[in-house]
């Protein structure tokens, strides 16, 4: 096993430090999401703390991991009779984003089912995390079934499966960290309030905390095993730390005063349901343990916040997650300070006292409680923080429209939107929009496998078998099974599709009410995106040109930052916009040939600017039509004359039209009835 890179020895990163410790402090918290941009030290980080954890005393050849001590009544491989146990390094299981049902719960063992004809539970990873941690890089690109299966496990301590004839229930208690990259897409709210603590991550600024990173890291890479003993008595003290920490725990009392404060903090920031409230108590706890006190003081209570606050802030995906910490300070003072509340004694993340040349820039979920009169507010540039708009009218500042063009409009209100589907049945990433076959979903039948089996169809399989158990000589209780005789189940569900918006930002569309009436609908046309697990892309035209201003993405806080900032004014390019979607799809259909686009046109379908300018548009058109591309054109047109432009263009893409009325939910029946036999009509 390669030597893992010490946790005393990572460069700042103190909100990142603090989260995972205050964790493995007391798993009650409920786990840690670290959010950043790549290359933060979040995988090593969490990696770095295993090796911190106290061993896990277990029974010996107990799959579960039960403690000796206190075995669990419920074990699938008990009961246990008394026996001294044996001690193991706490684990680190990761999930990967490909992993399967079965693989994190469990499931059948069918080779034994078969062979043996007897019901026997194979564990998954929920089972080897139990008193260890449980590592889920890239949270958010995992399936949201799995999610939700991993965050009910964390929230109860247990797994339960029921299944193929199966019903087990055991014991996982772990440590649940999972890191992001809010590039590549966000978790919904839902998901994220599982989370116990969130921490934002980023790296520094600092020439001299750069350098030292970057020093240090050469220096491991060179002798992993040397650069950790320069560091092993660090490590030392901030294992006994955190034992120590977990002794003293159940001893912290949680006032009275603290119990109202946290209260009334989660009133004053809304937070949906009671989970906050709880999370914030347990995290004040755990801060007074870290510290060695035996009481919670306002401190421990303002940190919680810090922590365990910001990502249930987020009522929609386009909100950026954070705190108001001068409100955080009024509410705590107004609620009145716990009795006997004593803010001298800090808790220190590095858990040393020393600075160990921090410079990861911690930026997210607050920083570690300061001395008084020190600075407590996040250093400028921090992720998560972003500039303020410009008021209408000011003058032109960098990256603003100039030279008669009009300035961003603001969108409208969004609104939800009619669910638009691509026709047919894909087999692209599991999603909410499109049918498709799918590994996760209703089973409709089962077939010979083509390649590896990957789901077997238990009944399929037995029913293949039969009929040729005498000829095959079957003496025992087992079937005689073959390879012949397998079933791979057909599953159907839905899948996340490309959504490309092609959205005219030309003169014809640059009146301000219309304009921000546009906006509206495509955002909300992005919050549906983002609800449905989808990929989008901006295509926008205007001028003499048009251009890509957002690549095919799973982040839709990108296309709505950029959907804010889109200017108004010029010609009508409607042919280049197509052409230019057509090259975007040919690209993203060699990248990712199974996942279906989707391109959604907004215009008022007026084309101007070059010879024939509506002739080449509609040759556009057909062009996406001849490849059999799913299309809706969102019509603009407004005023008592209208040329019905856009119903054109929607017969020539081989899609259909819908005006911005129509695409509300509320508005009409029956509209991804008329999508879908538009799309095969083409």
């Amino acid at each position: 096993m390669s030597t893992p890179y010490p946790f005393t020895a990572i460069v700042g990163q103190d909100d990142l430090r603090l989260g995972l410790l205050l964790n493995a402090v007391s798993p009650a918290v409920g786990g840690v999401l670290v959010r950043g941009e790549k290359g933060t030290a979040k995988s090593t980080a969490v990696r770095a703390l295993a090796a911190l954890m106290p061993e896990v005393p277990v029974v010996p050849g107990c799959r579960f991991s039960c403690d000796p001590a206190s075995p669990d009544p419920a074990c699938p491989d008990g009961p246990h009779a008394e026996a001294a146990g044996v001690s193991r390094p706490a684990r680190t299981v990761e999930l990967p984003v490909g992993a399967s049902e079965d693989r994190l719960v469990g499931a059948l063992d069918i080779e034994r089912a078969l062979s043996e004809g007897v019901k026997a539970f194979e564990p998954g990873l929920l089972a080897d995390a139990h008193r260890g941690i449980l590592y889920v890089d890239e949270v958010n690109l995992l399936h949201d079934h799995l999610v939700d299966l991993l965050l009910d496990a964390a929230a109860m301590g247990a797994s339960y499966v029921e299944r193929e004839g199966v019903s087990v229930r055991h014991a996982a208690r772990f440590l649940l960290v999972g890191t992001m990259n809010p590039e590549e897409g966000e978790l919904r709210p839902q998901l994220l309030d599982r989370f116990g603590l969130t921490v934002e991550v980023s790296a520094s600024r600092d020439t001299d905390e750069r350098v030292e990173v970057v020093r240090r890291r050469l220096a491991y890479d060179d002798d992993p095993e040397g650069f950790a003993a320069r560091w092993a008595e660090e490590e030392g003290a901030l294992r006994e730390r955190i034992a120590a920490a977990r002794v003293l725990l159940p001893r912290v009392v949680l006032s009275d005063g603290v119990l109202r404060q946290i209260a009334a903090t989660c009133a004053a920031f809304e937070v949906d349901g009671m989970r906050a409230d709880i999370v914030m108590a347990r995290t004040a706890t755990a801060l007074a343990a870290w510290a060695g006190r035996e009481e919670v003081t306002a401190d421990d209570v303002r940190q919680a916040a810090l922590l365990a606050l910001p990502h249930r802030r987020r009522r929609n995906p386009f909100d950026a997650p954070g705190l108001d910490e001068d409100k955080l300070d009024q509410t705590l003072d107004e609620a009145g300070p716990p009795e006997n509340s004593d803010g001298d004694d800090q808790p220190d993340p590095d858990g040393g006292g020393d600075d160990d040349g921090g410079g990861g820039g911690g930026g997210g979920g607050g920083v570690p409680p300061q001395a008084d009169g020190e600075d407590r507010t996040p250093p400028q540039g921090s992720e998560g923080d972003s500039p303020s708009p410009a008021p209408e009218g000011a003058p032109d500042a960098p990256g603003r429209p100039a030279g008669g063009e009009q300035q961003p409009v603001a969108a409208a209100e969004p609104f939800r939107t009619k669910m638009l589907s691509v026709p047919g049945l894909g087999e692209g990433a599991a999603g909410r929009r499109s049918r498709a076959r799918t590994e996760h979903g209703r089973t409709t039948g089962a077939r010979r496998p083509q390649g590896a089996l990957t789901k077997l169809h238990l009944a399929a399989t037995v029913q293949a078998a039969a009929p040729h158990q005498r000829a095959r000589g079957r003496a025992g209780r087992g079937l005689v099974v073959r390879r012949d005789d397998l079933r791979q189940a057909t599953r159907e569900g839905r899948e996340g599709n490309l959504v490309l918006f092609v959205v005219d930002a030309s003169g014809s569309m640059a009146a301000r009410q219309r304009m921000s009436a546009v906006k509206g609908a495509v955002l909300s046309l992005l919050l549906d995106a983002y609800q449905r697990r989808d990929k989008v892309g901006l295509v926008t035209f205007r001028g003499k040109e048009a251009e890509v201003a957002l690549p095919p993405t799973s982040s839709v806080d990108a296309a709505a930052a950029r959907l804010e900032s889109l200017p108004t004014g010029g010609r009508t390019p409607l042919a280049a916009g197509l052409l230019k979607a057509h090259d975007v799809l040919r690209v993203e259909r060699l990248r990712d040939p199974s996942r279906r686009p989707l391109l959604v046109v907004v215009t008022d379908g007026r084309a101007t600017g070059g010879p024939e300018p509506v002739a080449l548009a509609g040759r556009a058109g057909r062009l996406h039509r001849s490849e059999g591309t799913a299309s809706v054109v969102v019509d603009c047109e407004s005023g008592y004359v209208r040329l019905g432009l856009a119903a054109e263009l929607a017969r020539e893409l081989g899609g259909t039209a819908v005006t911005l009325d129509e695409l509300r939910a509320d508005s009409i029946a029956g509209l991804v009835k008329d999508v879908t036999a538009a799309g095969r009509a083409a």
